[in-house]
């Protein structure tokens, strides 16, 4: 099995964060150019007798009888398995799933991956329903890999109002978690990340059973004095320094910028958990998730001789990226599920209150061909068009993005003050109203913008020639 997700994930503490609200956040990057992504809040179900069978492999589990609305992005070809990914239940946690992380061969000679185990096209789809807590999260998917084994390696973010937690699963039955202490931040790039593991702190690590006892018999501990996960499962090639750990070593040089001095890119040894230098906001979680190592040498917009060395954290292939807002409900009627499609560099993301009973058309209806009246579509062409004329166009491109984070701020506090006196189906009718009003908000704005640029471009083309002005 090959885990077809090589993503970048950044999880924030509610003390670490400027709003005090915890978020998890994901680029979701594929292994094609282009593959289309669909917006779903998918209905609670109840008295369901059905057994789920993946497509991918096989997997096979009987489904519980009952299980909770939740958002999520799945694939549109369903051929290779529902790829849900990520959302918010109803119970108000949230979760973002398929992270690929990788073990080195010693540990996987002992413990290797299970064929039809769990696998990242299953993951959403068989937990994100049933459970009601960040920990609970964690405590469910390790009773399905003690059942079934994992099929791959996977990072895995959960959290509630209170909490984050990080579950890596390395072979296939071993993982561990961590809880992110709230006054902290973390980020990881396809690789394994977790450190020390304190087995005397049951409230802040989880870990699979007899873990210890599999590493101790096979004598797989490289260190003397300390039980560091990511020494003793993770690898530390060639490629994670070119691939992986460029991407940790940026978003530590922006986020933490004094305690990250000294780092490299290529530094194998920085910390996965950080304490944050400054109040977090939202559009910072944005600004990591939309870098190509702005303002260094291995910028790849640029064309200087280190433009392409290492991997940044946007791609062109990116599925989509999404940052999970999760907010108090006592005082908040809804937590917030912020979707990008198209290049995150290029393009916004779109708040969506997650108590509500569906998604906009424009992102629930994705055909597999360009269509411009689909979200996916039209933010697709839009990055390309900018992305053709990077220098020329990006100004307007992030005013345009810019413009739109204001918007999505003043629309989010005014429908949080239109909430206070709303509850049951009145509240769930007005929110599901407002994500149609957002949806077409940000769909006029990126149409026109996508117009704009496209004329322009015309005027751009090497195809021009221009000797008399009746020409």
């Amino acid at each position: 099995m090959q885990s077809k997700d090589a993503c970048t994930s950044i999880m924030v503490g509610k003390k670490a964060s400027l709003d005090g609200n915890v978020y998890i956040a994901r680029n979701e990057d594929r292994v094609k150019a282009i593959e289309p992504k669909r917006f779903l809040t998918k209905p609670a179900v109840k008295g369901r007798h059905e057994t789920y069978v993946s497509p991918y492999n096989k997997l096979t589990v009987s489904l519980p009888t009952s299980g909770m609305r939740y958002t999520s992005t799945p694939s549109l070809d369903q051929t290779a398995g529902p790829n849900e990914e990520d959302g918010i239940n109803e119970a108000n946690v949230a979760a973002s799933f398929t992270e690929s992380v990788y073990a080195n061969d010693r540990v996987l000679a002992y413990d290797p991956f299970i064929k039809n185990g769990l696998a990242e096209d299953s993951l959403c789809t068989l937990v994100l329903p049933y459970i009601h807590s960040a920990r609970e999260g964690v405590e469910y998917t390790g009773n399905l890999i003690a059942k079934y084994g994992s099929a791959e390696g996977n990072g895995i973010q959960f959290a509630d109002k209170d909490n984050v937690w990080y579950m890596e699963v390395v072979t296939g039955h071993q993982w561990v978690a961590v809880r992110i202490p709230d006054n902290c931040y973390a980020v990881t790039p396809n690789q394994v990340a977790i450190e020390d593991v304190n087995f005397d702190d049951p409230q802040n690590y989880m870990w699979a059973p007899k873990i210890r006892e599999f590493v101790e018999e096979h004598q797989l501990n490289p260190d003397h004095n300390r039980w560091d996960f990511r020494h003793i499962f993770g690898t530390s090639t060639q490629k994670d320094r070119h691939y992986n750990t460029p991407r940790t070593w940026f978003a530590q040089r922006y986020l933490s910028p004094q305690a990250s001095q000294g780092q490299t890119p290529e530094d194998a040894e920085m910390p996965f958990i950080r304490k944050a230098e400054f109040k977090i906001a939202h559009e910072d979680i944005q600004y990591v998730l939309k870098s190509h190592f702005n303002e260094t040498p291995f910028d790849p917009m640029t064309d200087g001789p280190e433009s392409k060395k290492y991997r940044a954290i946007s791609l062109s292939r990116t599925a989509q990226s999404h940052i999970l807002q999760v907010r108090d409900t006592k005082r908040y009627k809804s937590s917030i599920h912020w979707i990008e499609l198209g290049v995150p560099a290029f393009n916004p993301y779109v708040p969506f209150f997650t108590n509500a009973e569906d998604t906009d058309e424009s992102y629930r209806n994705v055909p597999a061909k360009m269509d411009l009246s689909c979200a996916f579509w039209l933010n697709e062409a839009l990055a390309e068009v900018v992305e053709s004329h990077y220098n020329e166009f990006i100004e307007k491109d992030e005013a345009y993005q810019k413009e739109l984070n204001e918007w999505a701020r003043r629309k989010i506090a005014e429908v949080d003050k239109a909430t206070e006196k709303l509850a049951g189906q009145e509240l769930l009718n007005y929110l599901t109203d407002q994500n149609h009003e957002i949806a077409s908000h940000y769909n006029r704005r990126t149409t026109e913008l996508f117009y704009e640029l496209l004329t322009a471009g015309c005027e751009l083309s090497k195809m021009s020639f221009k000797m008399d002005p009746n020409l």
